[in-house]
């Protein structure tokens, strides 16, 4: 199971409180509860200057899940159209989503943030 985090700095300790502006993507492979590979990404995005938008970047990683505090409903449709699961962060702490995923609590994101910015 591959698990992507936005990420809020390089240490992957906390999760960025913004999908799309995240600096980072972080990935975990987790297999019977236990993080056996993971890596970091730069969110290269047009956000940051790049090409192409924070899920199309994601789905190059070819999550299984997306672990996030809330995103916009046209990232959240992209995820939904790839069968990408999206569930909501219940703690800011990167080892604690995870703690969490494997716990089976956390809730699946069904609607995306109507505040969301989109520039």
């Amino acid at each position: 199971m591959r698990i992507v985090i936005p990420v809020a700095d390089e240490n992957c300790e906390l999760l960025s409180e913004h999908f799309g502006r995240a600096p980072y993507f972080a990935w975990y492979e987790i297999e019977a509860g236990k993080i056996v590979d993971n890596g970091i990404i730069p969110n290269d995005s047009e956000h940051f200057g790049g090409v192409g938008l924070p899920p199309d970047r994601i789905l190059q990683l070819k999550p299984d899940v997306l672990i996030t505090f809330g995103m916009g409903p046209r990232a959240l449709s992209i995820f939904q159209n790839a069968r990408v699961a999206v569930l909501r962060a219940n703690t800011k702490f990167v080892r604690g989503v995870i703690e969490a995923y494997n716990n089976n609590e956390l809730e699946e994101l069904t609607e995306g943030c109507h505040q969301a910015r989109h520039h």
